[in-house]
């Protein structure tokens, strides 16, 4: 959400972010233009899960403490955004994640326009949960508009109540800027995780849930290293199968092929993407039925010029075509996957022919300064309206 803050920020707005708090967040009151106003809704600090993938128990259903914690996290979040916009003058209210930032927003706008983004998990939450979906029911009945970040979600939302002519499909962006290659960065990244500059590597991240598809690598990387003993893959992320994912990895005879990093800082990520020889984005629907809108790291990796293999799930197609920016492979298909990577490992040429088509086209099309461009016109039109 911050990119897209500052994105607005640029655009000369005056940007008020009303999140809650959580321990591991860090901001100044003021920080490149955005103004951060932090609520606390719970005594322990435990407790104080919703806003940062601390709600949901591997994305599929929320845990017990997010159940005790819901109407206190609303109640503070509807007087925190109340607060805020009257003291500030708001003019556009804009909610992140229909459940719970939509409902708080629809609640606290009074007048105000209010305009909701969908991102995904969000959408599940309220299609698995009767209380849920009425509340984002009544969001959508008040938005005057909303984004989502892939056509599947925006199907999903109409079938939850939003109308077909208030909704469109906005995907996330990224900054071109940031996200380059880099020889200096991969150099030091390889040193760091003690990898030559001729060693096959291969970087996955995310949160460690089902639906991001760990597991298929894994499947892949027993397939490939039989031909590639060399062969690194670098798992970065935290989650609810970190323990289960490790435990995999050992039944597997991985242990010299598989690094896990844990939860890296945001500045290192680009490091990390450049530093591969190709990303790995193998999403699937998990067995609850949850799939990524569109993975941030996916247009990281191709804004990166680093070649990716992904699959067919969600809004990844949008951004990610079969043999022009990406090498797409069916979901849960560790066959597939491994012939895939196998395939650019061995052709360093067609991995940077994909590189480069995807970089130029993502960086034409998907930059975060476009996407607030189109947020800037959707703000006028609920201001006119």
């Amino acid at each position: 959400m911050e990119p897209i803050a500052r994105g607005v920020a640029a655009r000369g707005h005056k940007v008020h972010v009303v999140a809650p708090w959580h321990p591991l967040i860090k901001r100044a009151s003021v920080e490149n233009g955005i103004h951060f106003h932090f609520f606390r809704y719970m005594p322990l600090s435990s407790l104080n899960v919703f806003g940062y993938a601390s709600a949901l128990k591997n994305d599929t259903d929320l845990r017990p403490s997010a159940y005790a914690a819901a109407p206190f996290a609303l109640f503070a979040g509807w007087r925190a955004a109340q607060k805020v916009a009257k003291t500030h003058g708001a003019t556009i209210m804009h909610g992140h994640w229909v459940i719970p930032g939509g409902v708080i927003a629809a609640t606290a706008a009074g007048t105000i326009p209010v305009i909701l983004s969908l991102h995904g998990s969000d959408i599940f939450v309220a299609e698995h949960h009767g209380l849920a979906r009425r509340a984002a029911k009544f969001a959508f009945q008040r938005a005057a508009w909303v984004t989502a970040c892939s056509s599947n979600l925006r199907q999903r939302a109409m079938v939850l109540g939003a109308r077909e002519n208030q909704i469109e499909v906005l995907p996330y962006g990224v900054d071109g800027d940031r996200f380059k290659p880099d020889a200096i960065a991969r150099a030091r990244v390889r040193h760091k995780l003690n990898i030559s500059a001729d060693q096959p590597m291969v970087f996955m991240a995310g949160r460690l849930v089902r639906k991001k598809g760990f597991g298929s690598l894994l499947k892949a990387a027993v397939r490939l290293i039989p031909n590639w003993p060399t062969l690194q893959v670098i798992i970065a992320g935290i989650g609810d199968l970190d323990g289960e994912l490790r435990a995999e990895v050992t039944s597997l005879n991985l242990n010299n092929n598989v690094q896990f990093t844990g939860k890296l800082p945001q500045d290192d990520i680009p490091g990390y993407l450049t530093a591969a020889d190709l990303v790995v984005v193998p999403s699937i629907q998990d067995d609850a039925g949850n799939v990524d809108g569109l993975p941030n790291i996916l247009m990281e990796a191709l804004a990166s010029e680093t070649a990716v293999v992904t699959t067919k799930v969600g809004g990844i197609d949008a951004v990610a075509v079969d043999g022009r920016t990406a090498l797409v492979v069916p979901p849960n298909d560790g066959l597939a996957l491994a012939m895939a990577i196998e395939n650019l490992l061995k052709n360093p040429s067609r991995r940077s022919e994909l590189g480069q088509t995807a970089r130029t086209e993502v960086c034409n099309n998907y930059q975060w300064t476009q996407f607030a461009s189109r947020l800037d016109e959707i703000y006028s039109e609920a201001v006119r309206s």
